[in-house]
């Protein structure tokens, strides 16, 4: 296990904001984790990359006990923060050049990391300069700098551009066959698109602790569609597979199909059709969606 949690709990003055959390992750896995604003999810991380101790109980990464041990855990750890830290005043190049030295990590790798995160055009510009996407990217590429074994991200694409989203999307794919990766989100598309896994907390204990795979059997799916005029939902009602149609606002419909087969081909057959133009297409898993409200709601 790369990732061992066992009872931890973290209390502010009264407040409990993480009681008796276990779980425990593999090497390869690539772990959402989900929650509402202070479910306690990045006080969890911050435990588990020693910025913070706990109040209570015992976590071990890569066989390094976060208590006695902290700067194996640190050496061993990329971290992400949700409040990405960074020297505004420096080059990109000139930042990961310093973080380097204090690893004591050859010029190449420096090279490596602005390569794998996309920041060859941005490379010779000051930190204060970047777009916040741009900004994001500078701090994954100093999580990957030491190469760690364990990544921990918290809102990791925060701030990037769709294109952006789906290169660090690939790039947290590519690292995540070989390490194990944490990750923070409240974005579903995110965890769909990247993770194997979801651990959902609220109010401070975990509530579900899913792979992808259980959660996508036996799923409900939900189009959501946009055409050019409006339809009524008893012709969308005539599709195979449709459980419910809502429409949402003016154009914008959400159809809801009690099948795993992705509908959107039919859906797009129907509006060839009928004569109409989709706006908008777009597909959600429906389970994760659901279960997450059900869990977290207040």
């Amino acid at each position: 296990m790369s990732i061992i949690v066992e009872g931890i709990s973290k209390v502010y003055d009264q407040q409990k904001a993480l009681n008796n959390i276990s779980f425990s992750i593999d090497k390869g896995e690539i772990v959402g984790f989900l929650g509402p604003n202070g479910a306690g999810k990045s006080t969890m991380m911050k435990i588990l990359t020693t910025y913070l101790k706990a109040s209570d109980g015992q976590a071990y990464v890569n066989g390094h006990d976060i208590n006695t041990n902290p700067l194996d855990v640190q050496t061993s750890v990329g971290y992400l923060p949700e409040h990405n830290p960074l020297y505004l005043e420096m080059y990109v190049k000139e930042y990961l050049q310093f973080n380097a030295s204090i690893h004591n990590i050859n010029k190449e790798r420096v090279q490596e990391v602005i390569d794998m995160t996309g920041l060859q055009p941005e490379a010779h510009k000051r930190i204060s300069q970047l777009s916040k996407g741009y900004r994001q990217r500078v701090g994954l590429a100093n999580a990957l700098l030491h190469d760690p074994e364990v990544l921990i991200l918290d809102e990791p694409t925060t701030g990037l551009d769709p294109n952006q989203l789906m290169d660090i999307r690939k790039l947290i794919r590519h690292v995540g066959k070989e390490k194990t990766v944490l990750l923070s989100t409240h974005i579903m598309q995110e965890v769909e698109a990247i993770c194997d896994r979801v651990i959902i907390i609220n109010k401070g204990e975990i509530v579900a602790d899913k792979s992808l795979k259980e959660l996508k059997s036996n799923q409900e799916q939900v189009i959501e569609v946009e055409f050019d005029y409006r339809v009524e939902d008893v012709a969308l009602k005539n599709l195979n597979h449709v459980k419910s149609v809502n429409n949402i606002k003016d154009l914008l419909y959400e159809i809801t199909f009690s099948v795993e087969k992705d509908m959107r081909p039919d859906v797009f057959d129907f509006a060839h059709d009928n004569g109409l133009k989709i706006l908008k297409l777009n597909q959600k898993n429906a389970s994760l969606e659901s279960l997450f409200r059900e869990l977290t709601i207040v």
